[in-house]
């Protein structure tokens, strides 16, 4: 696992053991940064990304690497803070980050009352944890965490859909890569973003 591009690129990653641990996959997330970017490499600049079950942290360090301004790590397993940390660690990143040790709900509770407002949210629980979808993408539709433009990911199986749509939040753009889809979400009264 590597980062793919920007101040980082090709620099490698460590991740987790288990079954429910599934890494972004180095070409997902390539797809996923192209399809932000848009032919644009300073689309991401100062931009604020939420990783939720950020598991290694290599969607959030991705973004970190091609400008991002900040990135909250959220995942509730104290291994996964612990390999996001070592990661950024490795990769010299001192600053423009906060790991979150806490369940995507209490995570989002904690970030709305400190006031933070999200640029991208990306979602990818462990495929096993189909619930979690509904949960994360119902208690982010209403929430004052998504600034105006704000685009929300989930990744998910193929096999699996998270839905069309979940309070304000409307899906915009499913891709599908090997066994992995990527649905885009946007509230539904703004229009279609170009780019971050």
């Amino acid at each position: 696992m590597r980062v793919i591009a920007g101040e980082y690129r090709r620099r490698t990653l460590r991740s987790l053991q288990g079954l429910e641990i599934r890494p972004t996959s180095d070409r997902l997330r390539e797809t996923l940064f192209n399809v932000l970017c848009a032919g644009n490499a300073a689309a991401l600049e100062g931009s604020v990304w939420f990783d939720l079950y950020a598991g290694t942290g290599a969607v959030g360090i991705e973004a970190l690497s091609r400008g991002a301004g900040k990135v909250y790590f959220v995942d509730s397993s104290k291994a996964a803070a612990e390999v996001i940390a070592a990661n950024l660690k490795s990769l010299r990143i001192s600053s423009g980050f906060q790991i979150v040790k806490a369940d995507a709900a209490k995570s989002l509770r904690q970030l709305e009352a400190a006031g933070c407002i999200a640029d991208c949210v990306f979602l990818d629980p462990p495929y096993s944890m189909q619930g979690e979808y509904t949960k994360t993408l119902a208690a982010l539709a209403p929430s004052k965490l998504l600034g105006e433009r704000c685009i929300v990911i989930a990744e998910h199986q193929k096999r699996f859909d998270p839905g069309e749509a979940s309070g304000e939040l409307r899906r915009y753009r499913k891709l599908l890569q090997g066994d992995a889809a990527l649905s885009f979400y946007r509230r539904e009264a703004l229009p279609l973003p170009a780019s971050l």
